[in-house]
């Protein structure tokens, strides 16, 4: 199973904290950062997953007009919702991308990497693809890559 963590571009401030639409400089991070999956997903079959801010929505909307929403990944739930939204680690050979938040996402990856919580940081715009593996029956994680569009 790949899981790819992949927290929202560069958002406008606002009260409405749900609401609130990417910048121009936030529409560029997701646009380069989808580009860049794209290609090294060779068109697989995905799931993208957002949460119900727009800022989510937009960064997903980037890389395909087809997810879901889901309040479960919303800004302040606890890390083991996305845990739970993706069904990790129980989809094997399935890819699913999260679109969502910190600190829960790099929670998430702390969670699956170092077996608890910690908090590390996913930069705007930025995601960390995950992996499981199953080789002759031993299970390991790896961090396949991590990506900021500030390198792109």
């Amino acid at each position: 199973m790949d899981l790819i963590l992949w927290r929202h571009a560069e958002a406008e401030e606002g009260a409405d904290d749900l609401r609130r639409p990417l910048t121009a400089k936030g529409r560029k991070q997701a646009e380069k950062m989808a580009a860049w999956l794209s290609k090294r997903l060779d068109g697989g079959a995905i799931t993208i997953i957002a949460s119900e801010a727009v800022r989510s929505q937009e960064t997903a909307k980037a890389l395909s007009k087809q997810f879901k929403i889901d309040a479960r990944l919303n800004p302040g739930v606890l890390c083991g919702s996305y845990l739970e939204v993706s069904n990790w680690p129980r989809e094997p050979g399935k890819t699913i991308v999260l679109v969502g938040h910190q600190p829960e996402l790099g929670r998430a990856a702390a969670v699956i990497l170092a077996g608890k919580e910690h908090d590390w940081e996913l930069r705007r715009g930025g995601c960390w693809w995950l992996q499981r593996r199953v080789k002759e029956g031993q299970v390991s994680y790896l961090l396949r890559m991590a990506m900021s569009p500030d390198l792109l």
